[in-house]
């Protein structure tokens, strides 16, 4: 569903640090040699800084709008090509692969079914990077949570996050790898925040899948209260974003 939304989605959901791919070629260098699977590419949020190593990559995009709009924004580069498929339908030759990483989409896909295909398709020394971003409410401003959270209860009761991402959060997700033969586990977490103005916050909610699921007329009502209630409040919101990035390795 938020294939649908994909230009608004590329330009509104956020990447990653630098640091996490410090950390991802600290554990395997890529190089012109290297060939990698992205799996989800989205707005390809998470791209550009494999890419500029040289290797070989392949998106595999379940959206069809996703995968055109990437081929467009890196169609400069003759490494990259982009596949629309479901990962548990892509085909790939089995160990073949050095790095097989997937941001923020990995979730979609059933863990075992997920986690055997890719400890197959990467090669012997492989590397599975798994990592996402996890958006937490305004700590320093309690009040605009509060306005949040009333509005939330009536359109959509209980899914305003109030609990932050932690780092045996990480570590759970991480060990999920051991049960299908990864050794050489690691995690991390990276912190940022990001201030919005009322009319962007409403525009990030249109990229997530269960707000676009609201009925329109019923949306346009929701977004409407949140962005009031911003603008009530000062006119800007600060994310608070934790960033977790779980590596494993192919023996």
């Amino acid at each position: 569903m938020v294939d649908t939304v994909a230009e608004t989605y590329e330009k509104l959901r956020p990447g990653y640090v630098p640091e996490l791919y410090k950390d991802i070629f600290k554990y395997i260098p890529i190089n012109k040699a290297s060939k990698v699977v992205e799996v989800g590419i989205g707005g390809g949020q998470a791209t550009l800084p494999i890419l500029e190593t040289g290797c070989n990559l392949t998106a595999v995009e379940y959206g069809s709008n996703f995968t055109e709009l990437c081929r467009r924004k890196f169609n400069g580069y003759s490494n990259f090509s982009a596949v629309t498929a479901k990962f548990e339908d892509f085909k790939c030759d089995e160990n073949t692969c050095d790095l097989i990483y997937s941001a923020s989409a990995f979730h979609w896909i059933p863990e075992e079914i997920g986690y055997t295909k890719v400890y197959k398709l990467l090669k012997s020394g492989g590397t599975f990077a798994r990592f996402a971003n996890h958006s937490f409410k305004d700590k320093g401003r309690e009040e605009i949570h509060e306005a949040l959270q009333k509005i939330y209860s009536v359109y959509m009761p209980g899914k305003l996050n109030n609990v932050e991402y932690s780092e045996s959060d990480a570590e759970n997700r991480a060990e999920i790898a051991r049960k299908y033969g990864f050794i050489d586990i690691g995690y991390k977490l990276y912190h940022r925040t990001r201030t919005f103005t009322a009319k962007e916050y409403t525009f990030l909610l249109g990229t997530y899948s269960d707000h676009i699921a609201i009925d329109k007329c019923t949306r346009i009502k929701f977004f409407s209260e949140i962005e009031a209630a911003i603008n009530n409040l000062g006119g800007k919101i600060t994310i608070y974003d934790t960033m977790d990035l779980q590596l494993a390795r192919k023996p």
